[in-house]
């Protein structure tokens, strides 16, 4: 019998089943572990000892009670099931010899950031709510943010109202006194002192959980173009535009990976737009 405090591995063959593969192409762990033990055999003890986490971690994931989310338990995954280079790339990860990103070009399909689309925002909402529960840090940029942070029975509010000094909780929302807001009211049929009021309502609502954790607020004078939910290395992706509001577009679940600039990218834009906007909580 193989010694517990060794990496686990599935046999060659199990690596190129279809089902192993979509659940490596999805990110889904708790799938993994049970092909792991479906085809290698190893109790949820070996598991867990193979890739750091607590059997009770394990079962957790299994049972879909808890989600893996951040890149370097991900890493942690594919060294202890020993997995070979092409499923760490369809997990989004480098192959194992890869250090460093650059050099030689590399095919971007086999570094997917983009893990899942939803159709709408409220597809995603349960996913979000559990992300933001045990997130370290929030972002958030939206218009006015009634729907995800402003009412008492908006979609993430109660995730905020926590006791934590190390939750951070920073929110972009548009200037109600600038042009662009006005020009955002038109495109949605709405007057823009109705729209102004919304954003005015939600920064009295997050001034409310000022005492709770660190909550930062800005004010954007751009036209807004992407509607943005981070939490920790997980980026939540919709667009605005004069058609439709940022909640009814498609949502896309982004995540950190190595070589990927999508991560990076949206992130790099969110943090410039703090280093302009005014902040008012």
């Amino acid at each position: 019998m193989a010694s517990p405090f060794r990496p686990t591995a599935l046999p060659d063959w199990a690596w190129e089943r279809a089902d192993v593969r979509q659940a490596l192409r999805s990110r889904d762990m708790g799938a993994m572990f049970r092909y792991v033990q479906q085809y290698s055999g190893a109790s949820q003890a070996r598991i867990a000892t193979a890739v750091g986490m607590t059997q009770a971690r394990v079962n957790e994931i299994i049972n879909r009670r808890r989600e893996v989310s951040r890149l370097d338990v991900y890493e942690r995954i594919a060294d202890g099931l020993n997995m070979p280079d092409d499923a760490r790339h369809l997990l989004g990860l480098a192959a194992s010899g890869e250090k460093h990103p650059g050099g030689a070009a590399f095919d971007l399909a086999a570094f997917p950031e983009v893990v899942r689309v939803y159709s709408a925002q409220a597809s995603a909402q349960q996913e979000i709510q559990e992300q933001a529960r045990t997130a370290k840090e929030l972002d958030i940029l939206a218009v006015r943010g009634l729907g995800l942070i402003g009412l008492n029975d908006s979609m993430l509010r109660t995730h905020l109202m926590r006791q934590a000094d190390d939750f951070r909780l920073r929110v972009l929302l548009l200037d109600p006194e600038a042009p662009a807001l006005a020009a955002r009211a038109a495109e949605i049929g709405e007057s823009a002192e109705s729209l102004a009021s919304g954003v005015r309502l939600t920064e009295a609502r997050l001034r409310e959980l000022a005492g709770t954790c660190d909550v930062q607020v800005y004010r954007y004078g751009m036209l807004p173009t992407w509607r943005l939910i981070r939490t920790d290395s997980t980026l939540f992706v919709g667009a605005f535009d004069a058609g439709w509001e940022g909640h009814e577009s498609a949502t896309y679940k982004v995540m950190e990976t190595p070589h990927g600039p999508l991560f990076r990218g949206f992130r790099r834009m969110f943090e410039a737009v703090v280093r302009t906007a005014e902040r008012t909580v």
